[in-house]
């Protein structure tokens, strides 16, 4: 049977796909409508067409508030970090949850870099697939890495595929934290205390106030979905939790950007005007 949480890896995407044909795209990902699998991609070819782009775009309004550029944001807060830090050298690039991310395919310089992407084995397998339709096959500096997060040793799993980690690292960890329990959220913050010194981990996290039902944030309808019917999100924190989190693992916060930020940084440049939601926030982080 499939993770449930596996079916949420398409969406992002999709929007990503989307905005390409908006005259100044958020992020520039002309690979996101080509690494998604052949049910979506006639939905993403048909947003070209701006009354359709719209009408998708508001569906997903009615669900969580800001959702379209709080998506958009974080993956061009995620590539803007990972880039910067490509040019100053990396040994490896591990991206936890990548679903169907394409950041290691279209990112200049990560060619020349190995890059391992983790997750679910469902999700790997048709990642595989999608990779290999798009190029004829996995290019040589990607490793895909199946993995349950739950159940499964991320150490083991990324030394048997030759994952050094006294190597300098940029670590990716996007919209995964409030699908694991409070335990493997932790485990895998032990594995990070093991990064070389100056890696980079760029993550996302949920509000705990959204989670814990204290603020809704006019996401009433996400929080049924994702908390009270299904509880697939369980893991939450509050932007003050985050330095001491880190902390404890031996990494210091660098940026925490929310809403606020990202019009700022990306919306307004734009002149798109796009409300961005409150109930999630990205972070990047330094091993010291």
């Amino acid at each position: 049977m499939r993770n449930p949480a596996e079916q949420t890896n398409i969406g992002p995407m999709t929007i990503v796909a989307a905005d390409q044909y908006e005259p100044d795209p958020l992020v520039r990902d002309p690979l996101a409508v080509r690494l998604l699998p052949a049910a979506y991609r006639p939905v993403a070819a048909a947003t070209r067409w701006g009354p359709v782009r719209r009408m998708i775009e508001r569906m997903s309004e009615k669900r969580i508030p800001g959702l379209w550029a709080s998506m958009l944001c974080r993956k061009r807060f995620i590539d803007d970090a990972l880039a910067a830090d490509a040019e100053r050298g990396l040994d490896a690039v591990v991206v936890l949850g990548a679903g169907f991310d394409t950041r290691a395919y279209r990112l200049p310089g990560l060619e020349k870099t190995r890059v391992y992407e983790v997750d679910l084995p469902g999700t790997m397998a048709r990642k595989r697939a999608a990779v290999a339709r798009a190029y004829g096959r996995v290019p040589a500096h990607v490793t895909l890495v199946p993995l349950d997060f739950e159940t499964q040793s991320l150490p083991d799993a990324l030394a048997a595929r030759g994952y050094d980690p006294a190597g300098r690292t940029f670590f990716v960890w996007e919209a995964v934290t409030q699908y694991l329990t409070e335990d493997a959220v932790r485990a895998t913050f032990g594995f990070l205390a093991g990064a070389a010194r100056g890696s980079r981990l760029a993550f996302t996290y949920v509000r705990r106030d959204f989670l814990d039902g204290t603020e809704m944030y006019g996401a009433r309808l996400a929080y049924r979905d994702f908390v009270e019917k299904r509880p697939l999100w369980r893991f939450g924190l509050l932007p003050d939790d985050v330095p001491g989190l880190l902390g404890a693992y031996g990494w210091r916060r660098l940026d925490d950007a929310g809403p606020a930020e990202f019009a700022e940084r990306y919306v307004k440049p734009a002149g798109r005007g796009l409300p961005v939601s409150e109930i999630e926030r990205s972070v990047l982080a330094e091993k010291v």
